[in-house]
């Protein structure tokens, strides 16, 4: 309840005001079972020996300040969002009606299979098209994020190698441009992570990766484009080289949206994948959630594929079963099914024709923002990008102005800042991610707004420093914020 009540700003501390002895928002209703079920049944052990310190509001006072709390809130709904490696774009209103038809949400998960055939024939088909849209054999969309689909790829990759008794094969390759999931995922599937160097111009270095190969190797974990937005043009010879020496290719689908209708990680040589629903296939991904990470396999890996799995038989009917050769159970029930429909709306929505016309437009996006900008801010990689790219910093560093300024700078402006001081390759990265659903006019004003900032770091760099100025919160220690976080009604007073 530490959000119960109207925060003010004063500059010097946050000052609580809305609480007021004797106030209600809420009375629970007569207990009308008695003694039966009432505060003096309960354990001793579990009653509280004085009432809780909570703040006393009415309900219009909650209720209008969550409401102004979310007016605060910056989303893709209220403005340009050019988070980079996240793919923050439009989600059509479409998608959620279809996801909150009663038919759909009110649906039990232990719903008997022939109640819920219209519910089964939705993840059939979803898990259908992304096959087809990634060039392999068959998905599950059980896992519920991004990384979840990784550590779900990952228990795949280690199975496939058990049941062959291929047990020394405990190392997986990860890039030093990798997204820090990929080495976290990997370690949480208890496989050891040897990192692969890139070249100058951000790809894997085939001749770093030669010498790393061996009998000991389970696989190598991939995104393309990477994360700077490179397209990786040795895949060719890399999936080469990690098949003959007994491993598989791990395609990290994070940044799928770039390649979206042009190619297809299963032609390129990746033997599993997972894909971001909420960041390819457009559903609402802000504040942690909800997400759902699908895991596509080659052909000959699909015994592999957590259970349940939903299949169809002879006569049109879908039915849930289950594999011996499973990698395992990763998840309740069928993952995050309000994400599938919406995920399914958006592809039948564009069609086949549409589809295919993501990735160019996200590149082409990103390509005019960088070619906009670079005179400004320090472009470390030259030449074309896919659907994002990374700014070193500015271009004119004299007057000490950094990337966290700039973001801060932004705010400002009434833009969300790009993502910063990541990837680990730039000290004063600045990643950049339009998406291929921004218009050129807002593009131009975002564009227009970072030149004025960079003018403002030479020319008036103490304004950036100190920015921001006229939001409700001005810059915050996040150092302390992060380690020391106060997350209680009565730390927060005073």
């Amino acid at each position: 309840m530490s959000g119960g009540n109207i925060m003010i700003r004063n500059y010097d501390k946050l000052i609580f005001e809305l609480s007021k002895e004797g106030r209600t928002g809420y009375s629970l209703p007569k207990n009308v079972f008695k003694e039966k079920y009432s505060l003096c049944s309960l354990p001793s052990n579990l009653k509280r020996e004085c009432a809780p310190e909570l703040p006393e509001v009415t309900e219009f006072d909650v209720v209008r300040h969550y409401t102004n709390l979310s007016n605060k809130n910056f989303g893709v709904d209220t403005g340009f969002y050019p988070l980079g490696s996240c793919t923050m774009k439009y989600n059509p209103r479409l998608n959620e009606e279809i996801s909150a038809l009663p038919s759909f949400a009110a649906l039990h998960p232990d719903a008997p299979v022939e109640t819920a055939q219209g519910a089964l024939e939705v993840y059939y088909n979803l898990a259908a098209s992304l096959a087809e849209i990634s060039g392999l054999a068959a998905f599950t969309l059980n896992p519920y994020a991004g990384a979840h689909g990784e550590l779900t790829g990952l228990m795949i990759m280690r199975s496939y190698h058990q049941q062959r008794g291929d047990t020394k094969r405990t190392k997986v390759i990860v890039p030093d441009s990798a997204h820090g999931t990929n080495p976290a995922s990997a370690a949480v599937c208890g496989l050891e992570i040897v990192e692969v160097k890139s070249t100058a111009d951000g790809t894997v270095d085939v001749e770093d990766l030669k010498p790393l190969l061996d009998d000991t190797i389970a696989g190598i974990m991939m995104t393309n484009p990477n994360t700077l937005g490179i397209f990786e043009t040795e895949i060719p010879e890399i999936a080469r080289l990690v098949h003959e020496c007994g491993g598989l290719l791990y395609y990290d689908g994070a940044n799928l949206n770039a390649v979206l209708g042009k190619c297809r990680p299963g032609d390129m040589g990746f033997d599993i994948m997972h894909i971001n629903l909420h960041k390819t296939f457009s559903t609402p991904h802000g504040g942690g959630g909800p997400g759902d990470g699908p895991v596509g396999v080659r052909a000959g890996l699909e015994a592999l594929l957590p259970n349940p799995q939903v299949k169809k038989d002879a006569n049109g009917k879908f039915y849930i079963d289950t594999d011996e050769k499973s990698a395992g159970y990763v998840s309740n029930f069928l993952g995050n099914f309000g994400v599938l429909l919406r995920a399914y709306t958006y592809i039948l929505t564009l069609g086949r024709e549409n589809v295919k016309m993501v990735g160019p437009l996200a590149v082409l996006n990103a390509n005019y923002v960088k070619e906009s900008l670079k005179n400004e801010y320090y472009l470390p990689i030259e030449g074309v990008c896919k659907h994002e790219f990374v700014f070193d910093g500015l271009a004119d560093k004299s007057t000490g102005v950094t990337t966290l300024d700039i973001a801060k700078r932004l705010l400002d402006y009434g833009y969300h800042a790009p993502t910063i001081y990541f990837p680990l390759l730039f000290h004063q990265s600045i990643m950049i991610e339009p998406t291929e659903t921004e218009s050129k006019e807002t593009l131009d004003e975002f564009i227009a707004v970072m030149k004025k900032v960079a003018a403002e770091a030479v020319e008036n760099p103490d304004v950036v420093k100190s920015a921001p100025h006229s939001t409700p919160v001005r810059r915050l220690d996040e150092t302390t914020a992060a380690r020391s976080p106060k997350t209680t009604y009565r730390q927060l007073v005073g």
